[in-house]
């Protein structure tokens, strides 16, 4: 997939927010942020694709929500184009 890469990033923060959307589910975001230790204005930002949390928090939400970051980042990952690449060949 060719493009700047802060087109390719804001891909990639979409598929995070809507990955985190749908693992957090019906839950309240004060819930879920104060039960997981993670400040709500990191998840809230998360979530609306405005931020681009760093891996020791990507880490953190994997357990969150009962999983570890190798199933955590395929499911980010299948929600990107099918030719998704940051690196333009």
């Amino acid at each position: 997939m060719k493009g700047n890469t802060t087109d390719k990033k804001n891909l990639i923060k979409e598929a995070l927010a809507k990955t985190m959307q749908e693992l957090r589910g019906q839950q309240s975001l004060f819930k879920f942020s104060s039960e997981n230790d993670t400040p709500l204005s990191v998840i809230s930002e998360a979530e609306r694709g405005k931020k681009d949390p760093q891996l020791t928090t990507i880490f953190k939400m994997a357990e969150a929500y009962s999983m570890s970051a190798d199933k955590f980042v395929p499911e980010i990952a299948a929600k990107l184009p099918p030719d998704f690449s940051m690196i333009d060949k």
